[in-house]
């Protein structure tokens, strides 16, 4: 008798057990509402700040849709307020930086491509109280600004990368395009494309005005038509790249395409072989981490990088795996 009751306890104890343990899991710790703040459903219940993001963008360029997409789902999640400015001047970009000043936004997302112009500016935000985070360009000098974080890609490394492909492509003399004067980065890139290329090619480089497609097109199909050793063409913005394809053709050159950024029409184009590959920052993501950093701070006082340049590239976009970005690409999200 005993014996059996003992046996129908433990079968009890047996199915109370599992319900106990789900009581301890689900209310053990320290409750969401106490304390610090808490994110539901994908959306922060943190207080609402105010980020100006402000940009070297000149107008038409894609690329900067792809960076203002990541920025408002960052700030869409984060309950942030988003202010986007941009200009390709880099005295007008000092401007708009001193204009978040004075707004005294909660915090400063910006690009450095001209460090005499722009790193000054940067400075007063800072001494000002104001937290910057930098992205896509000034990976050289970001912490001299005073920026707490930096999103991007190391863009000598990135050149590097990509003449060291080229080379082993078989490129003997690369032209490589540049789409505006006095942006650090630009020139890096090339540098860098010089520096992967060794002692197997050589490079040329050609300026053209980035935000005029008839002056690109004549420049480059100049430039082509006058020199047939160029056997491969490397443009620095995908709205470039899209504009080569046609230059290489009415030059009747037989160089090869490459690129350095993406869009929805030159993923296509390297669907199609126009192009061969691109580099790819992974803008998006420069954008959401700009932002995300920021509200990181403000809400937790977290800083992303430990005092390094947090990468977001380079990564190759080619044959081999452009069908996996193309479906991201036409959400201009790459």
């Amino acid at each position: 008798m005993f014996r059996s009751r003992r046996r129908a306890i433990g079968i009890a104890l047996l199915m109370i057990l599992p319900l106990i343990l789900a009581a301890c899991s689900t209310t053990g710790g320290k409750k969401a509402a106490q304390g610090g703040s808490s994110v539901a459903a994908g959306h922060a219940n943190t207080q609402r700040y105010t980020i100006a993001m402000i940009t070297h963008a000149a107008p038409g360029d894609t690329f900067w849709d792809i960076i203002r997409h990541g920025a408002l789902a960052a700030a869409a999640k984060d309950n942030i307020t988003l202010k986007y400015s941009s200009d390709p001047d880099p005295t007008k970009q000092a401007a708009l930086i001193q204009d978040a000043i004075n707004s005294k936004v909660a915090g400063i997302a910006v690009t450095d491509p001209n460090p005499a112009a722009i790193c000054p500016a940067i400075q007063k935000a800072v001494s000002s109280g104001i937290p910057v985070v930098m992205f896509n360009a000034g990976v050289a000098n970001w912490q001299q600004c005073g920026g707490m974080s930096y999103f991007g890609q190391d863009e000598s490394i990135a050149g590097v990368a990509a003449g060291k492909r080229l080379a082993t492509a078989g490129a003997k003399h690369v032209l490589c395009v540049l789409k505006a004067t006095g942006q650090v980065q630009l020139e890096a890139r090339c540098a860098g494309v010089q520096k992967g290329l060794g002692s197997e090619g050589t490079m040329t480089k050609v300026y053209v005005n980035g935000t005029d497609n008839a002056a690109m097109l004549s420049s480059m199909t100049a430039k082509l038509t006058q020199d047939k050793t160029i056997d491969a063409v490397i443009t620095l913005g995908a709205p470039v790249a899209l504009v080569a394809i046609q230059a290489i053709s009415s030059a009747h050159s037989n160089a090869k395409l490459y690129t350095f950024d993406t869009n929805a029409a030159e993923i296509a184009k390297i669907k199609s072989g126009a192009v061969q590959w691109a580099v790819d920052q992974q803008p998006y993501l420069q954008g959401y981490e700009s932002v995300d950093s920021l509200w990181l701070y403000l809400t937790n006082a977290n800083v992303i990088g430990g005092g390094q340049t947090v990468l977001t590239g380079p990564a190759f976009i080619d044959a081999s795996n452009v069908a996996k970005v193309a479906q991201y690409a036409q959400a201009g999200n790459r």
